[in-house]
């Protein structure tokens, strides 16, 4: 109706404002006849408008628009992007028509331009005019929220009216009409738990929001315009999640809990996990655990897992089963971060009852004392024995121990154990060696068989020596000490120091002192463990001694005290007028010799001489052995045993065999010849006639044997088994001679040489007479 009034209001005033243009365009006229004599002409419309939408039948006319012109053949058109398209106007009325539904949601207003031309020849009677067609807004748009779905979350347990979040809805009708853009929002699900206000901000409407009990809600929430009509509206869907709280104490999952736990776990182990419920989120989780009844807290405690949230127990102390076997506690978990505004009823105390059950194992000693010291004093011939240690089987078994050393430090023999834990000292100790002695004890149970168990403790034992003046200070020795031979009296030559092996005290000192008073030279004492050397006269005389050897005294104060004499060498040098020096002799250098090193050369000299000892006895035994050749032949036997028995016992036709026995019993000596090699003189005998010609071949071999100079210098003895009993020749072995009854005489083999004595001592011994090889 407002639209419709607006419209009709419009057109009554533009022929007003028709009449008002025309009245100033007379007067412009009259004004300016007589300087210009010409008609200036105007434009006459009103500002057109039209409501969208409208739903009477096309075309829907929107204004008129004209001219002061006079004149029939005046011809109105219009120009622009929507004219004689969407807009038409009427060549001869003036009148603007719009020939298609207006949307202004699409488009609000257009821009058109008004021109009149002759018809006749298309001439501009009037310049161009612009103006603008505005589409009025009817409420034909529904509100639209900006997207399907919202998120929103809110703290559980929150007060009435917290805010959770925003929805928003866009109208597109004009805003500037009242009631057409205006947007209400209402919850139509979920509003017994959250409510909206007119801007699109959700909050909530009850203060017993439990995440424990429902984490996430969906709500619907309408969106409408121009209120308290009934008309079109959206949706839009709202999930609102609860965040947690920590509003929940844990609660035990078992009224009790049971471990075993062997009694050698170490301080620090895990004994077991006990298991709580906490229906917080892990982030609101803060367990602590304490003791409630039972007196093991000190040999227990209770650590809550930060990801788990569980309870460690651990040991705070060595748990024994001979002791305590079993241990009962009560524990309690609470949560001191519950935020006690929304704590629900119930008890914030969970309780459960733990049992610890230790079990036996076969511990190793334990040591009584830990670690053990002991003091000695350095060089003692007197002290052997410093202590001891010991160690008990903390088992029922009560076993023996034995103790043994593993580690030495320094390593040596310094420190000995016995099996029965006494600690000895096998020689006095050196503190200037090593100021400490520290060994390992092991300590291990016999068990009943008689060996021992491979579980063992250790203990360290610390030796402390303590020191005695057993040393005498030494000259700290400077570089080359020179004195100028035209020196002043009192002139200081050089600052001297000494060091001491043994321990100083802080008030301990050095005296300085000269060993003799008969010398250029004067000792001066700094009373701060230094002394000066000091011209005494003056004016050395280098032609007479170039090198001065001063000896110096150190004592300490000890107790005993120590003093040793050190030889101070000084160099008497040309100096110019300024008392630099300008030449001085090289002196030779000390070199000394370490104990080490005399040892090593000792037992170098020892060797040498030992060797050389050796070489010469062999020598002489050698020389010994030629003395012998130049008297008989050299001795070369090879034994050489054949155990082929030839071609037979019965086959006598190679050799005639009674020349063998009958040369073994007359006892015929072979006749002595001459050898290149050596000459063997025999005793003459008489030699049995008619031998035959075994005895003769014998001898033949054996004389070319000694003069064959290719063959090896070595008789040769050819040993034969025995040959049976039907053989004519017997047995021709020599090992039954010994034993037989045989009546021969075998002492003309002393005759035969060096070479039978063998066989003189086998064969002309008697018969009851015992070898020994």
């Amino acid at each position: 109706m407002m639209n419709h009034l607006i419209l009709l209001f419009s057109l009554f005033l533009a022929p007003a404002f028709a009449d008002k243009e025309s009245q100033k365009t007379n007067q412009n006229f009259s004004s300016n006849n007589a300087s210009h004599k010409r008609l200036k002409r105007d434009w006459i419309w009103n500002q057109m408008h039209i409501k969208e939408e409208i739903d009477t039948p096309l075309p829907h006319h929107v204004g008129k628009i004209t001219s002061s012109v006079r004149n029939n053949n005046a011809k109105y058109i219009i120009e622009g992007e929507y004219a004689n398209t969407i807009f038409k106007v009427e060549e001869t009325s003036g009148d603007v028509y719009a020939f298609e539904r207006l949307d202004r949601e699409k488009k609000a207003e257009y821009e058109l331009t008004a021109l009149i031309i002759d018809r006749r020849n298309n001439q501009s009677l009037e310049p161009p005019s612009k103006f603008i067609i505005k589409v009025y807004d009817i409420n034909d748009n529904v509100p639209v929220f900006v997207q399907k779905v919202f998120n929103g979350s809110v703290p559980e347990m929150s007060p009435v009216g917290t805010s959770v979040t925003k929805v928003t809805a866009v109208d597109a009708d004009d805003p500037t009409v009242t009631g057409h853009a205006t947007v209400t929002y209402q919850v139509i699900k979920g509003d017994e738990y959250f409510t909206v206000d007119d801007s699109g901000v959700i909050s909530t409407t009850r203060a017993d929001l439990d995440r424990e009990n429902q984490s996430r809600y969906e709500i619907i929430v309408k969106a409408k315009d121009a209120p308290g009509s009934s008309g079109d509206s959206s949706t839009a869907t709202v999930i609102i999640t609860l965040t947690d709280i920590n509003d929940n104490f844990p609660v035990f999952k078992h009224p009790s809990f049971h471990f075993k736990v062997p009694e050698n776990i170490s301080v620090g182990g895990e004994v077991g996990r006990v298991k709580v419920e906490d229906v917080d989120e892990p982030q609101h989780r803060n367990t602590k655990y304490s003791f409630v009844r039972g007196d093991y807290r000190d040999t227990f405690e209770i650590v809550a897992n930060p990801f788990t949230n569980e309870g460690i127990i651990r040991p705070k102390k060595p748990l024994d089963f001979e002791k305590v076997a079993e241990y009962r506690f009560d524990i309690e978990a609470t949560d001191p971060t519950v935020d006690l505004r929304y704590f629900k009823s119930g008890g914030s105390r969970s309780i459960s009852t733990v049992t610890i059950e230790v079990t036996d194992v076969d511990e190793p000693p334990v040591f009584t004392k830990l670690p053990y010291e002991f003091k000695v004093r350095e060089n003692d011939p007197e002290i052997r024995t410093l202590g001891s240690v010991w160690a008990h089987d903390p088992d029922a078994a009560k076993r023996k121990i034995r103790f043994i050393r593993r580690r030495a430090s320094p390593n040596g023999d310094y420190i000995r154990v016995s099996d029965t834990g006494i600690i000895q000292i096998p020689k006095p100790l050196d503190r200037e060696f090593s100021s400490s002695y520290n060994i390992t004890v092991a300590a291990q149970e016999i068990l009943e068989d008689g060996h021992l168990s491979d579980r063992e403790s250790h203990a360290q034992v610390h030796v402390i020596v303590t020191d005695e003046n057993d040393n005498a200070p030494e000259l700290v020795y400077p570089e080359e000490p020179r004195v100028c031979e035209n020196a002043a009296p009192g002139k200081v030559i050089i600052r001297i120091s000494a060091t001491d092996k043994d321990e100083i005290s802080p008030r301990g000192f050095f005296k300085y002192s000269l060993a003799t008073e008969d010398s250029n030279f004067s000792l001066v004492e700094n009373y701060d463990n230094t002394a000066n050397i000091t011209v005494k006269y003056g004016q050395f005389n280098r032609e007479l001694a170039k090198i001065h050897y001063l000896p110096v005294i150190i004592s300490d104060n000890g107790d005993p005290e120590l003093s040793s004499t050190n030889t101070l060498v000084i160099s008497v040098c040309k100096c110019n007028e300024k008392g630099n020096f300008t030449f001085c002799e090289e002196r030779a250098k000390q070199v000394g010799v370490s104990i080490q090193a005399l040892v090593a050369i000792f037992i170098c000299i020892f060797t040498i001489i030992v060797i050389t000892l050796l070489i010469l006895l062999r020598k002489r035994h050698k020389k010994d052995l030629s003395g012998l050749g130049r008297n008989v032949a050299e001795i070369h036997e090879q034994l050489v045993t054949y155990d082929e028995e030839g071609g037979g016992e019965m086959d006598t036709t190679s050799y005639d065999v009674s020349v063998l026995n009958s040369v073994r019993k007359n006892g015929i000596k072979p006749e002595a010849v001459p050898s290149p090699y050596a000459q063997v003189q025999k005793p003459p005998g008489n030699i049995t006639s008619g031998a035959g010609e075994m005895e003769m071949m014998i001898e033949v071999k054996k004389d070319e044997a000694d003069n064959d100079r290719d063959l090896l210098p070595y008789d040769t003895l050819h040993i034969y088994g025995y040959e049976g009993a039907e053989s004519i020749a017997e047995s021709l072995s020599s090992l039954e001679s010994g034993s037989s009854d045989s009546d021969i005489d075998y002492d003309f083999l002393n005759d035969w040489g060096p070479r039978f004595k063998m066989l003189a001592e086998l064969y002309g011994s008697e018969p009851n007479e015992d070898f020994v090889y």
